[in-house]
């Protein structure tokens, strides 16, 4: 196994282990309405910075972070923002720490094809 194949593998671990690792349960849905059930890592935070003026401000940071390949096995694609208001977006559905759900559309998507992972910015989203 090359090292790339390697890094993959424990990409998994590392995301996708809900009981030593960062998983999380995660449900991603394509705007074709396919769904997956996957573990992955999420955040959500009230903090970000201004990009003009380098100051911290009260915001609202969502991300996820899912091994493309889970994504392959669930039969979606890599999720992708989409801009278009009037066409449906990618969602990603999470639960808080305290068990509170949210959706969220994504609003811009990272993937890094040398490791096998997506990283997803999102955005509050309501049907």
């Amino acid at each position: 196994m090359g090292l790339r194949a390697l890094a993959e593998t424990h990409l998994g671990l590392i995301l996708e282990n809900q009981s030593t690792g960062f998983g999380w349960p995660i449900t991603v849905t394509d705007p074709s309405g396919n769904q997956g059930s996957l573990v992955g890592s999420s955040a959500d935070i009230s903090q970000a910075i201004d990009p003009e003026t380098g100051v911290i401000v009260s915001g609202r940071l969502a991300t996820v972070a899912l091994r493309i390949g889970a994504l392959a096995d669930a039969g979606l694609g890599i999720p992708e923002g989409i801009s278009d208001n009037t066409s449906k977006p990618w969602l990603v559905q999470f639960d808080d720490i305290n068990g509170n759900a949210y959706t969220f559309k994504v609003a811009q998507s990272n993937p890094d094809r040398t490791i096998g992972c997506v990283y997803c910015r999102l955005e509050g989203y309501t049907e």
